[in-house]
């Protein structure tokens, strides 16, 4: 190879553009990085008194419980439509992934609705049975609750991993331990639990981010999480320092978390080096079992999904006439044409990246896409006091240049610094997808181009694009979704009076206005769960 060849590939235009990417990406995690070094601001020494410990061991009790009731659910669940032939089966293999459409926040002012004084089953209970109880009929607003609402919001994560790899294991190895004489429940403990481990750790890390990440739910329920705190010394307090000094400690939970599930992982094989594999046949039982399965899969579905989908309708029916309006269908057009636009920001990055790792076959190449990638894993609240912090440095230097006496906002507080944080926060969301577009269409169709002298971006444009049509939609689709649902960075980023559906259905439950919220809410969850569709799809044909 010469040296100008070796010189395109080492660096060229999209290697360049590669690292701009990464560098603005990094913006966040560098600003935390520089800040935590500065003085405390006047808060942190009250805060670090008072508060801090209870944010290490409410985030912690939260942490572990949602761990350990996703496992249990997500597993268990997993396990039965895997193994198992009863009715229903077919139905819930994608009826149980319904709860990821269902964000944590709007299903914890359901539930408390539903179970507070005036909701429908205390209504129930007092105009047809005559029986009267005194406040709620179940007490959820506290840490307990906070872990039941997360838990069957997001089991789905371990569920449809688990399934995957359930599904993906020998049969041969099941005959094997059954013809050294263990039952199926050793089976399951022995062979099949050990082998589906590193996929269940990874569901199980997925759910940990969304817990650390989640603002609405522990807001409305009162537990202190460093989430929570972040917002407090943010906007209570106005100390910017303390909330960096939050968001490190928050940072330093989601990088251990990240490196236990690496580290139990390691180099390790956990899969069937055989390819002369029998699939897994599911087993035939009697009646008595396939009643329990169907009755444990139907009321997992009820509770996660159904029953609280309901209510929402419900409030839906009893609301609309006042809030359905001119300012609602607004309101619906700005958040969706706020999601779209991202979703094509973060399409088009995402298309960069990728092709420049696809021209540069370095080590370093990738490790830049990666790196770019982080972002889904550090929580919104984070990134959003990563981006503010540095934005409004740049205001009061720009404005104290041009007019030194009037110091104005002119990219924080604007859909700019919005923006400019989903597509950090979301750039995952869509280059996977992409990413699984270019491994499908190889790289021989364009050195194939190259070799007919077409350039690179002419090769980009008419061949590679074209090809990978499905994977484009499939990206904006899911970050689309995403936008439509986040809640904690738009909070902290949006501009002064400026509402998406998710913190427009947020702030009516703060104020006691659940039923009206309700109409915000269904358009999200019945967004949420288009891409689950798409998802269930993937995994039948994997399954083909």
């Amino acid at each position: 190879m010469d040296i100008a060849k070796q010189n395109y590939y080492w660096w060229n235009k999209w290697s360049g553009a590669a690292v701009i990417i990464l560098m603005v990406i990094a913006v966040p995690v560098f600003t935390i990085f520089f800040k935590i070094f500065e003085p405390p601001g006047n808060s942190w020494r009250h805060l670090s008194e008072n508060l801090l410990a209870g944010y290490f061991l409410d985030t912690i009790l939260l942490l572990l419980g949602v761990a350990f009731f996703t496992f249990l659910i997500g597993v268990t669940s997993a396990w039965l439509v895997s193994n198992y032939d009863f009715p229903g089966r077919r139905y819930f293999e994608w009826l149980l992934i319904l709860p990821l459409g269902f964000p944590g926040y709007i299903m914890a002012y359901t539930y408390t609705g539903m179970l507070d004084y005036a909701g429908p089953i205390q209504s129930f209970l007092r105009n047809s049975l005559d029986i009267h109880i005194t406040g709620s009929l179940l007490d959820i607003m506290n840490l307990p609750g906070a872990v039941f609402i997360l838990s069957i919001t997001l089991f789905p994560y371990v569920f449809v991993i688990s399934r995957s790899s359930f599904l993906q294991q020998s049969k041969t190895l099941q005959e094997a331990s059954a013809l050294l004489g263990s039952s199926r429940w050793r089976t399951f403990q022995k062979v099949a639990l050990p082998l589906a481990r590193p996929a269940i750790v990874g569901g199980i890390a997925l759910a940990s981010m969304e817990v650390l990440n989640d603002y609405g739910t522990v807001k409305y329920f009162g537990v202190n999480t460093f989430t929570t705190g972040i917002f407090r010394a943010w906007f209570s307090m106005g100390d910017a320092t303390t909330a960096i000094y939050l968001s490190a400690i928050l940072m330093l939970f989601v990088f251990t978390i990240l490196y236990l599930e690496s580290l139990q992982r390691g180099n390790r094989q956990f899969g069937n080096a055989n390819s002369l594999t029998k699939p897994l046949e599911r087993v035939q039982i009697n009646w008595q079992k396939k009643a329990v399965f169907t009755t444990f899969c139907t009321m997992l579905f009820l509770i996660s999904f159904l029953i609280p989908l309901i209510q929402i309708i419900y409030w839906v029916l009893l609301t609309y006439e006042k809030v359905i309006n001119y300012d609602f269908f607004l309101l619906i057009f700005r958040s969706f044409s706020l999601a779209a636009g991202t979703g094509i920001a973060v399409v088009i990055l995402a298309v960069v990246l990728l092709y420049a790792l696809r021209l540069s076959p370095f080590k370093w190449m990738k490790n830049v896409t990666k790196i770019a990638t982080l972002g889904y894993a550090i929580p919104g609240a984070v990134i959003a006091v990563g981006i503010m912090v540095p934005l409004l440095g740049f205001d009061k230097w720009v404005t104290g240049i041009i007019s030194p006496d009037n110091v104005r906002l002119l990219l924080s507080g604007t859909l700019f610094g919005l923006v400019f944080a989903y597509i950090v926060r979301f750039m995952a969301v869509g280059y996977n997808p992409i990413d699984s577009g270019f491994q499908k269409i190889g790289i021989h169709i364009n050195e194939a181009s190259r070799l007919l002298g077409k350039g690179s971006t002419k090769t980009l444009w008419k061949i590679d694009l074209p090809l990978i049509k499905p994977s484009l939609f499939s990206g904006i689709l899911l970050v689309f979704v995403d936008v439509l649902k986040e809640l904690p960075l738009t909070l902290i980023l949006r501009p002064f009076n400026y509402h998406t559906l998710a913190t427009k259905a947020f702030d009516m439950a703060t104020n006691e206005m659940i039923a009206e919220s309700a109409n915000a809410a269904l358009i999200i969850i019945l967004t949420g769960i288009i891409p689950i569709i798409f998802l269930n799809r993937m995994i039948r044909r994997k399954e083909a």
